[in-house]
């Protein structure tokens, strides 16, 4: 397990964060699924809820007014130290910025930014939020992973904006994957390369004791799960929750 305390190195995922239609039957869902209990943070454009792990902030979420939206999803947000700098290395990267920078009450700087092959993610510059207290323990964020049809230049463009190392699995894996490494050699997530996709998006994955267990439980709270697979990595499910927001769920493989 990892607990932060201060902000975490540029281009690490820092934060994630859903839109969703009924808040109270989020908090219901993931509550029961996580062990999450939820603190109103408030925020210029209404109420924003930390969802909180053992009393450290792990996501936040907020309620989606719009009737006409047709997708909902986790949106994953990367560590900057600078978020005015990061964003103009995306936008000479090749990315667009659907949101420029801008203060967020006193909790930090944040801007939305799409990649060159259509992915959006967050830009975040902690102050007073810096960011997910935990991650790596069930609960809580253990991955992050954007899937995509175009992963070579994906991958040119992360490594342009946050100084990520590019890994390739081998080709004996028969998997496209590239692993992205920070510069001072951490893994942080990876970029799945996935033909005939229809579009490009970040999934998130949970830590959980048990996948199985998850799974089961995902269902008879109302949302959607295949059955897990293990993976060299770990036991690993997608999951939807009621509203149809993607993520997985993961029991990673215990060193030692």
């Amino acid at each position: 397990m990892t607990h932060l305390t201060g902000n975490a190195p540029t281009g690490t995922p820092t934060w994630l964060d859903l839109r969703i239609p009924d808040l109270g039957e989020a908090q219901r869902f993931y509550g029961a699924l996580f062990g999450w209990e939820f603190e109103d943070f408030g925020s210029a454009a209404g109420h924003y809820n930390g969802c909180l792990l053992a009393g450290r902030t792990v996501a936040g979420m907020m309620r989606n007014p719009d009737p006409d939206a047709s997708e909902f999803r986790w949106n994953l947000h990367f560590a900057s130290d600078d978020c005015d700098e990061t964003v103009k290395r995306a936008t000479d990267a090749g990315g667009t910025v659907p949101m420029p920078p801008e203060e967020i009450l006193d909790r930090g700087r944040m801007a939305v930014v799409a990649d060159p092959v259509g992915a959006r993610f967050g830009v975040w510059q902690g102050r007073e939020n810096a960011g997910s207290e935990t991650v790596n323990e069930p609960g809580s964020l253990v991955w992050s992973e954007l899937v995509t049809a175009a992963p070579g230049p994906a991958g040119e463009f992360y490594a342009a904006v946050f100084g990520h190392r590019l890994e390739p699995m081998p080709a004996e894996a028969e998997i496209d994957y590239t692993v992205l490494v920070r510069p001072d050699g951490r893994p942080i997530g990876g970029i799945l390369g996935r033909p005939g996709a229809a579009s490009s998006s970040w999934r998130s994955y949970f830590e959980v004791a048990d996948a199985d267990e998850a799974v089961l439980r995902a269902r008879a709270l109302g949302g959607t799960a295949d059955e897990p697979a293990d993976t060299p990595y770990g036991r690993v499910a997608d999951v939807r929750d009621p509203f149809g927001a993607a993520f997985r769920v993961m029991q990673s493989v215990q060193e030692g």
